[in-house]
């Protein structure tokens, strides 16, 4: 079984590291944090550093996730870990429901109660959260993340590195422009661009 190390200790790295045990695809070797300065360890796991020590981390472990809820952030660690020649981890939770049919990229974070369709493309580093839906055909480009219970419609997308807050929706093949921040209960039937609805 390799071992794997979550970058990120908060409450997001947590839930990952729980997602990890309840798959057990992995070995949980330990966790990276910078916000945590002094924290020697999380439940009975070490915490190795900070992201600026990863790439002496790699004797500790074989493979590892961003867990950070920043797109922005998790996507430089990402490729901080590639440089470090760390395998990126796909965490699923054994709670969701992921299409076999659906493409999932390296780095992802599904977590309990997902669902993920048939035909459903995710690329790097995506976080689906709790609750949230990518139905049939949905496509979630790199760094993107879904907040609790946010749903995609069939064929929707959603753009590079953009967030879903919790309880928002798309519409049946609505696109969200990249980095785009979705307010909590927002709904969009119509893509979007930087000049507005069209």
């Amino acid at each position: 079984m390799k071992r794997l190390l979550i970058v990120g200790a908060g409450g997001h790295g947590r839930s990952v590291a729980e997602a990890v045990l309840a798959a057990g695809k992995y070995e949980l070797a330990g966790f990276v944090d910078d916000a945590a300065l002094g924290l020697q360890q999380v439940w009975d796991l070490p915490v190795f550093g900070a992201t600026a020590d990863l790439a002496s981390c790699r004797e500790h472990a074989d493979a590892a996730v961003v867990a950070i809820g920043n797109n922005r952030l998790r996507e430089a660690l990402q490729y901080t870990l590639y440089a470090a020649g760390f395998e990126l981890a796909t965490v699923v939770h054994s709670h969701a429901m992921v299409s076999p049919r659906a493409v999932i990229g390296a780095g992802c974070a599904i977590m309990a109660g997902a669902i993920v369709g048939t035909g459903a493309q995710l690329g790097a580093g995506v976080i689906v959260n709790c609750g949230a839906v990518i139905d049939h055909d949905g496509r979630v480009d790199d760094f993107c993340h879904l907040g609790v219970n946010a749903a995609m419609s069939g064929g929707s997308v959603l753009g590079r590195g953009a967030w879903m807050q919790a309880g928002s929706v798309l519409g049946y093949g609505a696109i969200v422009e990249a980095w785009r921040v979705l307010g909590s209960g927002e709904a969009v039937n119509k893509s979007i661009n930087r000049n507005g609805i069209k």
